[in-house]
């Protein structure tokens, strides 16, 4: 019954290592089926050279529930399902601690937009939120991780669709998309303009962020109402 969405799951998944963002097991991506009210996501802990399309689990969007699969599903299925829950628009979360966006994590911050590389993909900052309190982690460590990110969103005033990623302070990279393949390419670009900013701030410490409208112009030509760039595809 949702062989397509596993065989989408899976395909994703094997994507993260082939793009250098996982060690081990150290991510997932997940898929939302909205019309039939499901998740699917990685299994925890299976190696990725070990992992099959039927591997993957199916969760009941709302509750959680496996509906289909034998094996648990990830340990961050919390966070993803959350950020379905709140951001309504996604269809597909990816979770790496790919390093260089795990550095920024890891110290606080959040990545600021120096160039054109990232205003294409991100619009603006791609924030970095609050750390957790001891009572969210103890409470349920993984649902409060998506409520916070939630909450970031919210109280910033940030449009998840025009940012689609965030770090979780002291952590590491969420990001979504429209499904799960396109929630992997914003992360492995997340991690490339990580990188950049990392490099960019190390050659000229007092680097100034882009200008507002080079950020407009390279963001609005992808995804304004008027975007001219490319043949029509969804990646550009």
């Amino acid at each position: 019954m949702y062989d397509e969405l596993k065989k989408r799951v899976y395909e994703a998944n094997m994507l993260l290592p082939k793009h250098g963002l996982v060690t081990f097991t150290w991510g997932n991506a997940s898929e939302a089926d909205r019309k039939a009210g499901v998740a699917a996501i990685k299994p925890s802990g299976v190696e990725y050279d070990k992992l099959k399309p039927e591997h993957i689990v199916v969760l009941d969007l709302e509750s959680g529930e496996v509906v289909d699969g034998n094996l648990n599903p990830s340990s961050d299925t919390p966070t993803h399902l959350e950020l379905y829950k709140r951001f309504p628009n996604i269809g597909g979360v990816v979770h790496t601690h790919s390093p260089h966006a795990t550095a920024w994590a890891q110290a606080g911050r959040g990545i600021p937009p120096y160039g054109t590389t990232h205003a294409d993909y991100f619009y603006g900052e791609i924030p970095c939120a609050r750390p957790l309190t001891e009572e969210e982690v103890e409470e349920a460590y993984e649902l409060n991780t998506g409520r916070v990110i939630a909450e970031t969103f919210e109280q910033r005033g940030i449009d998840p669709d025009a940012v689609p990623g965030v770090l979780a302070a002291n952590h590491a990279p969420f990001t979504w998309g429209t499904d799960a393949k396109n929630a992997v390419h914003n992360a492995v670009v997340l991690e490339e303009v990580a990188k950049m900013a990392l490099m960019c701030e190390a050659i000229e410490p007092g680097v100034r962020l882009m200008p507002r409208y080079v950020l407009d112009k390279h963001y609005n030509r992808k995804h304004g109402k008027n975007a001219y760039y490319g043949q029509g595809g969804a990646n550009g």
